[in-house]
């Protein structure tokens, strides 16, 4: 009975009568059906898919800001309201001047930034009277954090829910498509709270750490604001030293030390030592060498070097230290604090390949030095 059930089942099947209602209901009315709503049906899977990271995003946001404001509770036991004065901070913003015409753009810009990161720094330090400049530094750092991941949520929540309003599939694609490097990102900041509320060093203090240990012992000279160097002697040469002054958050203002060195030591080279974002398939913690000011941000203070570099006739050479983003901003991984003894050892050679005796290099540990002193 059963094979007879079958044989007379593969007979309907392979029916070739158009006129086969089961044959209409499994080939044709799904292909109406995609025709008409496959967009929409589309449109409702993504944003199923980028909801659920909409709301992983928001916990992130919520989970950094409870982490802000009781680490500011537990350390300073303030008697104002901690959330409610925190809140404003969070929704700050920087207008970019305007960029028609753009000669003498890169001053404003670095004037705006300035204003900025003088303005959060006088209003953390409001809160204790006598609040360390670690401690400082943690703060800011942890609310920039905060500004960052709730800059994303908004900006995911706005193009998701514009999608959504207008029905609109294609534009839905982009941010489909950028969703998983977002995630990473705020994923990121948010196991980067953690190291920098215990002062540890992350991975992006790499290009710190190695100058920091080159300076030990040595005589420490304020170059510009939170920035400090040193000067040694290496095989008849001169090396001058300079990092952001640990063990605070902070990446100093090594473009302004750079302008005040050169005019008083003049420098035959200049050598800049930092972390790097790695490419998928490298190993993190390889070295790489290369030319130019290598230092991240917005590009201002890579401007200001390359414009003081190229006045004085001084080459720039370029050690790297691979990594991902997230280890960047995170605890600094074994694989990247092993590379320091080899990078040091090529600025070694790097030196005595690009120099003569009796010549001198500027060599910059570009990078946060958090947990990393001098």
């Amino acid at each position: 009975m059963l094979d007879f059930l079958g044989m007379n089942l593969d007979k309907l099947l392979n029916s070739n009568d158009n006129s086969n209602p089961l044959m209409w209901l499994v080939w044709i009315v799904p292909i109406f059906v995609f025709m008409l709503y496959g967009q929409k049906i589309q449109l409702q899977v993504t944003s199923s898919e980028i909801n659920k990271s909409l709301e992983k995003l928001k916990t992130y946001r919520d989970d950094t800001r409870k982490e802000l404001i009781d680490y500011i509770k537990d350390t300073m036991k303030p008697s104002w309201d901690v959330p409610s004065r925190l809140d404003r901070y969070f929704e700050y913003f920087t207008i970019m001047p305007v960029d028609m015409d753009p000669n003498g753009i890169v001053p404003k810009i670095r004037h705006m930034m300035k204003s900025r990161e003088d303005f959060t720094r006088a209003q953390v330090k409001t809160f204790v009277s006598d609040l360390s400049p670690l401690e400082e530094s943690k703060i800011i750092n942890i609310l920039e954090i905060v500004t960052t991941i709730q800059l994303l949520y908004k900006s995911v929540r706005h193009l998701f829910l514009t999608a959504k309003k207008q029905n609109n599939f294609p534009l839905i694609l982009p941010l489909q498509m950028m969703i998983p490097f977002i995630m990473e990102e705020a994923e990121a900041l948010k196991t980067a709270v953690t190291a920098f509320r215990q002062g540890q060093p992350i991975g992006d203090g790499i290009g710190p750490m190695i100058v920091g240990k080159m300076m030990l012992d040595m005589k420490k000279i304020k170059a510009a604001q939170e920035t400090v160097w040193g000067e040694k002697d290496f095989e008849g040469r001169k090396l001058l030293l300079l990092k952001a002054e640990g063990p605070a958050g902070t990446v100093g203002k090594p473009s302004e030390a750079v302008e005040k060195i050169i005019s008083e030591k003049k420098p035959d080279v200049i050598i800049m030592v930092d972390a790097a974002l790695k490419l998928e398939g490298e190993e993190t913690g390889s070295i790489a060498h290369g030319f130019g000011a290598a230092i991240g941000g917005i590009g201002t203070e890579r401007f200001q070097i390359e414009e003081i570099a190229t006045k004085h006739s001084i080459p720039i050479y370029a050690i790297v230290i691979k990594q991902s983003i997230k280890e960047a901003i995170t605890l600094m991984k074994k694989e990247i604090a092993d590379a320091a003894d080899k990078v040091t050892s090529q600025i070694y050679d790097l030196v005595k390949d690009t120099t003569k005796t009796g010549q001198s290099a500027l060599i910059i540990g570009v990078g946060n030095t958090i947990g990393v002193s001098q």
